[in-house]
């Protein structure tokens, strides 16, 4: 059976656990060298995904930004930039997003159902691989492991987090916390309710903590005992 990837979720949000607040511009929450090691991530990185609530809140390019490290995967006989995937359970994308535009391939995730919606709005923009009935993110990982993706690198945003964290899929967290709060309940957070190992049994091991300029670094290691 093909292995499936190293998932590493990786988000900044401030101290009460917002990833955004509700002004129209999106809220930063890294400082630049913080930037540069998420930039440095991503080239380590096969593949990055975000849902398609994301895709629509934040219109990203999702790339990997430094020229060198880009040269440098290429050096290791990679493609210049990771696999770029997004999830989406309504099919609801827009072609003009910068995501399509930007980078190397992309392939998006979704039910079966709304495959040939997908296809037929984006054209040969991306790669649309069906599920099933649902969404199945044991499924999805199984597929990105059969495509060669050794790491998968999650950004988001909070529902995405909570499904793989919930399902147990998560390899890796690299939280950044920023120096400040948002205090708004209804702006978008690192996670959302759901059912999470909370018993003692199961604490995550914590793996590293670190200043990143005025953010401070944590990296959770939740399968790890």
């Amino acid at each position: 059976m093909t292995a499936r990837p190293y998932v590493l979720l990786s988000c900044a949000m401030s101290i009460d656990g917002y990833i955004d607040d509700a002004s129209p511009q999106r809220l930063l929450l890294s400082n630049e060298a913080d930037f540069e090691r998420v930039d440095q991530v991503r080239a380590e990185s096969d593949a990055i995904l975000i849902g398609a609530t994301t895709l629509r809140r934040d219109n990203p390019r999702l790339i990997v930004n430094s020229a060198e490290r880009r040269a440098a995967r290429e050096a290791r006989g990679l493609p210049p930039y990771p696999l770029k995937v997004t999830v989406t359970t309504s099919g609801d994308l827009d072609e003009s997003y910068k995501f399509w535009h930007h980078g190397g391939a992309k392939l998006v995730y979704c039910p079966d159902s709304v495959v040939t919606k997908i296809r037929d709005r984006l054209g040969d923009l991306a790669e649309v691989a069906g599920l099933g009935e649902t969404v199945d993110f044991g499924k999805m990982l199984d597929d990105l492991g059969a495509r060669r993706i050794g790491q998968l690198m999650v950004e988001g945003g909070g529902t995405i987090h909570t499904q793989f964290l919930t399902a147990g899929l998560a390899d890796e967290i690299q939280l950044a916390i920023a120096p400040f709060f948002v205090g708004d309940a209804t702006t978008p957070r690192f996670v959302y309710p759901g059912i999470f190992r909370n018993d003692p049994a199961h604490r995550m091991t914590l793996a590293e903590v670190r200043p990143v300029g005025d953010v401070a670094l944590l990296r959770y290691l939740p399968k790890v005992r």
